[in-house]
């Protein structure tokens, strides 16, 4: 009687309980500047095969229901003044201020949104090995607000496909700002560096003691 009562209890614990456990979240973590450059793999650089096509961006963001693209909803998340969604996600007034180069933007159309750490960087240090699914998310993260930034067009196009050691913004004052949530972003996608990147990083460190780097690893 006993083992048969035991036998149930069994059988319904499978039934309740799920066959894989769900993977833990993995914690946010904060390091120094100096730390967080530390912490990037040195890494020759290669862009061969890249297309820009392989990063599959502007999907259609965090609610396929509300008509807005990732490129809409950073608009409307880093607007210092809302704009009005209209219909198909249509944005008009709001007003956006782009740190790059200080400049206020009355005008989506005027804004870019730069990807922090560019595809073809991304490409060159790392992404090239990733899934199209991988690379899509990494083209339309939206689960760090340093990953996709609203800028004026003009800085977004001056920076390209550069990193830290062709190209800083032209504020002088943002620089420990923008290299921190461009090693923020590498280490959020397991990105490497290059020796010339590296020391590019290492020196703008050096000067910025008191700022911090906190990121989240991609899931």
């Amino acid at each position: 009687m006993l083992k048969t009562v035991l036998r149930g209890l069994s059988a319904a614990l499978l039934v309740a309980l799920p066959l894989t456990a769900p993977a833990p979240a993995q914690a946010a973590e904060t390091l120094s500047l100096t730390e967080a450059v530390a912490a990037l793999p040195i890494a020759a650089e290669s862009r061969e095969g890249y297309d820009r096509d392989a990063f599959r961006h502007w999907n259609t963001g965090a609610d396929p229901t509300d008509g807005c693209n990732t490129r809409a909803e950073v608009l409307i998340a880093e607007a210092v003044e809302p704009p009005t969604v209209g219909p198909k996600c249509r944005l008009t007034g709001g007003r956006w201020f782009s740190y790059y180069d200080q400049v206020w933007v009355t005008s989506a159309s005027a804004l870019d949104i730069d990807h922090m750490g560019p595809l073809a960087e991304a490409w060159d240090s790392g992404a090239s090995t990733w899934s199209a699914k991988q690379r899509e998310a990494y083209a339309n993260d939206l689960g760090a607000e340093a990953s996709l930034v609203a800028v004026t067009a003009r800085s977004n196009r001056s920076k390209s496909d550069q990193d830290p050691a062709t190209w800083m913004p032209p504020a002088a004052e943002v620089h420990c700002r923008y290299v921190a949530e461009w090693v923020g972003t590498k280490l959020r996608w397991s990105l490497s560096a290059d020796e010339a990147e590296a020391a590019a990083l290492r020196e703008v460190a050096a000067g910025c003691p008191g700022q911090t780097v906190t990121y989240e690893p991609a899931a």
